[in-house]
């Protein structure tokens, strides 16, 4: 289980991510990273669409994938905005394949992600 203070919530969050986030690709998923001034803890969404799969193997591929992420939850950036988007090849791959990607896949992407400049790409409610 993914705990509370780490659940991205905001549809307009979602979007500004993977709108202008940095983005890392792998075979199973693809990581969005933006960084965020006003936060200290990183908030992270799960994207697992109907190409993955039925409703059974979309959630069995979220519970990994959340999984994944609470294991390397010291890793995460602090005060960013991650989305993990889920690729068809994702419902065949193990755990062990999807948190190995999931790790160089968010280095990769908190690598390319740019510092916020004050007060940009703030979503306020």
């Amino acid at each position: 289980m993914l705990p509370a203070p780490l659940r991205m919530r905001s549809s307009a969050d979602f979007a500004l991510t993977i709108r202008r986030g940095a983005r890392a690709g792998r075979p199973t998923l693809v990581v969005h990273c933006r960084l965020v001034a006003d936060r200290p803890e990183p908030h992270v969404g799960f994207v697992v669409s109907k190409a993955v799969g039925g409703a059974v193997v979309r959630n069995q591929v979220r519970r990994r994938l959340r999984g994944a992420v609470v294991e390397q939850r010291g890793s995460l950036p602090l005060g960013a905005d991650l989305v993990v988007r889920a690729l068809p090849p994702a419902a065949a791959a193990s755990y062990a394949t999807l948190a190995e990607e999931l790790r160089t896949a968010l280095a990769a992407a908190a690598r390319r992600a740019v510092p916020p400049a004050s007060g940009a790409d703030t979503v306020h409610p």
